[in-house]
């Protein structure tokens, strides 16, 4: 990796109050010094002056004064990168921002590539690979359950926990190397069902984090749901209510929605890919006949299914149809049009689909709270802590743990067949190996590179 003087600006490329270019590497200092002046136009060296400090000034290139600015200045390794650093804090309109940088660059120092700045904190031991990734899953999260996840795992919550881990797996392929190397001191008698006992736990910590991984997925994506029922019963009423604004079109005529219609939204927290899709309902109409053929296919994609009944009309075939297809699925049912004479029987809807029912009236804004806490309650148990519970959010670590499993298995396998215990070793070391790719030891360099382009710039 290249360690020369890296810049970049490390706001949003938009007009704001504040915007920041951010310095980072050996000569950090020297390209500050080129071109700062303080509140009297004079130079000043800052890589004289203390550290930590704010200095206010303005920015100079030659002779001519580009902005009045905060220059913020950190000596590695007290710094993000674990380098030198400056942030100059100027005014936010992307035209003075921008002037900056180039003053910067054309002083010294070079633009950062994507996630460099990050990069560096990682190569430089500030940071472990997984804290890396939370970094990128901070910036990018939609909804306050996954905000904070991603904090936890900033703070070092995976880490903590895969290192825990490895600290076992390391010790018992310690010993069986030193014991192989050393048998006249070291006995290895009844050693496999002693290391059975100590894998169990072991294993159980692995899949608890691989179980978490559903919810995990949850929470960075958000909850994949499919609104389905009958034309006319209010699906696109219903998810007008929920996004707060009138994005579906609704008609007192059956079969106004012809194809799927998505939204991203924030339910109490809960970020959910909403589809709204069309009636299902047999039909010769060409159109509305593959707009029926999608919704079923989005509702088999999709995480939730919300099934919306017509209280005000008893059930019938079709809706016989659709509570058939949702009784093996995850999915909610509501009873719409609650403001009107129910003719559904709400027990019968119960029986059929073997599902909690939820009275609501989307056109009265009625019964959401219940229909927001069943969603809870279906994918996070009901509340999510943050405490000591530690979910698996990133594809790469959920690979990495499943092939751990996989090795931890393998060892206890051997054991019951009475393998000898160089066996052992050889399955431990791989999932020791698997585990460390989790937090960056043992990573291959293009998956580092891959990891971090991802990032926007700056950061």
């Amino acid at each position: 990796m290249r360690t020369d003087t890296i810049a970049a600006i490390a706001t949003g490329m938009s007009s704001g109050g504040i915007g920041i270019v951010r310095i980072s590497g050996d000569q950090a200092f020297d390209v500050i010094d080129r071109i700062f002046r303080d509140k009297d136009e004079r130079p000043k060296r800052l890589s004289q002056a203390p550290a930590r400090r704010a200095y206010y000034g303005y920015i100079f290139d030659e002779d001519e004064k580009v902005d009045e600015v905060l220059v913020l200045t950190m000596r590695g390794p007290h710094s993000y990168t674990a380098e030198d650093t400056v942030e100059i804090s100027c005014h936010g309109g992307i035209l003075v921002v921008k002037k900056i940088l180039e003053t910067v660059i054309r002083y010294g120092a070079r633009t950062a590539e994507p996630g460099e700045f990050t990069k560096r904190a990682f190569l430089n031991g500030r940071i472990d690979l997984a804290q890396a990734e939370a970094v990128a899953d901070v910036i990018q999260a939609s909804n306050e359950y996954a905000l904070k996840s991603s904090i936890g795992q900033l703070g070092g919550s995976v880490s903590r926990k895969i290192r825990g881990i490895r600290e076992k797996i390391l010790y018992e392929i310690a010993f069986i190397e030193s014991a192989l190397d050393d048998p006249e001191h070291i006995s290895l008698e009844g050693y496999g069902e002693r290391l059975s006992g100590i894998l169990d736990p072991v294993i159980r910590e692995v899949e608890a984090l691989l179980k978490s991984a559903d919810n995990g997925r949850v929470m960075r994506e958000g909850i994949r749901t499919v609104i389905l029922g009958k034309p006319n019963v209010g699906k696109s009423s219903l998810m007008n209510l929920l996004l707060g604004q009138e994005r579906a079109i609704v008609t007192e005529i059956a079969g106004t929605t012809r194809d799927t219609l998505e939204e991203h939204m924030s339910l109490s927290g809960i970020s959910l890919h909403v589809i709204d899709t069309a009636g299902i309902r047999d039909t010769e109409d060409v159109v509305e006949k593959i707009g029926v053929e999608r919704a079923l296919k989005a509702a088999e994609e999709g995480d939730l299914i919300i099934y919306v009944a017509d209280g005000s009309r008893p059930l019938d075939d079709s809706d016989r149809k659709i509570i058939e297809f949702i009784r093996t699925r995850k999915a909610i049912v509501l009873i719409n049009k609650m403001d009107l004479p129910m003719e559904a029987d709400k027990k019968e809807l119960e029986r059929l689909s073997g599902k909690r029912v939820i009275p609501v009236s989307a056109k009265e804004e009625q019964g959401i709270e219940k229909l927001e806490q069943e969603i809870k309650t279906l994918f996070y148990s009901g509340n999510l802590t943050f405490n000591d519970q530690v979910y698996i959010t990133n594809v790469r670590h959920k690979e990495a743990l499943e092939h751990a499993l996989s090795s931890l298995n393998l060892v206890k396998k051997s054991i019951e067949q009475g393998m000898p215990e160089d066996f052992y070793s050889i399955d431990l070391t791989d999932a020791y190996e698997e585990l460390g790719k989790i937090i960056g030891e043992a990573v291959e360099d293009d998956v580092v590179n891959e990891i971090f382009s991802r990032f926007c710039m700056g950061k």
